[in-house]
């Protein structure tokens, strides 16, 4: 059974493209056959640190969109569509017109979406009304980005308020800045970061031991929403 892993959030800079990078990571590392689309067309982030498994598209485009779902019917694949900011708008359209939920059921494909947030007021806001309007479409994961805040009042008050959930919460563990920026400056996948130890382009040792231990601690995480 193939799964679409949609990434998203509606406001920028919240780490939609490090939970993408993540989780690709994860699905590497079962050995699970896997494949990656980057919609993000501001930096294509996903498309520069697995670029041999992923390719990137224009979700703005009905028949960019329309190969997420092509590539799930070829084969029992987890494909992590990294989307872009305020992508909710057209991913909705194109799911509406296209019946992509029923679909999806007759094809025995399933659909996540994971919404990143950070701890501020207007991501708090947009991530309830989201979780509002897609109730009953596809199960959400709730994801906290540490690395972008550690106080989550604002969002838990939104929640409670709009009275929505979703059907997961996990929280991404914060990884030492500098660190982060070391690997991202050396264009490193995940698994890059914590074994590359030769050559001009890799972390220290201490980096490398960060990227590892920090890598666990998402795996942790993510397995209590997949479950394998």
């Amino acid at each position: 059974m193939s799964t679409i892993h949609f990434i998203g959030g509606e406001k920028g800079g919240v780490g939609k493209s490090v939970m993408s990078r993540a989780l690709s990571q994860y699905m590497l590392d079962q050995n699970l056959l896997y494949a990656g689309f980057d919609a993000d067309q501001s930096h294509n982030t996903l498309a520069r640190f697995y670029p041999q498994f992923t390719q990137a598209i224009n979700i703005d485009d009905y028949e960019g969109a329309d190969q997420i779902v092509e590539k799930a019917v070829t084969a029992d694949i987890n494909l992590v569509v990294d989307l872009p900011a305020q992508s909710e708008r057209f991913l909705n359209k194109w799911m509406d017109d296209n019946d992509v939920a029923s679909l999806c059921e007759d094809m025995n494909v399933n659909c996540v979406y994971w919404y990143v947030v950070d701890d501020g007021v207007d991501s708090a806001g947009l991530a309830a009304g989201f979780l509002g309007r897609f109730a009953g479409k596809m199960p959400t994961v709730l994801v906290k980005n540490l690395g972008r805040g550690d106080d989550f009042a604002a969002l838990d008050k939104a929640l409670a308020e709009k009275g929505v959930s979703a059907n997961y919460r996990l929280e991404l563990p914060a990884l030492h800045a500098a660190t982060m920026r070391h690997i991202d400056s050396l264009n490193l996948s995940f698994w890059g970061a914590g074994h590359i130890s030769e050559g001009d382009e890799h972390l220290t040792l201490m980096e490398r031991q960060r990227s590892r231990v920090w890598l666990n601690k998402v795996y942790a995480q993510i397995r209590t929403v997949v479950g394998f």
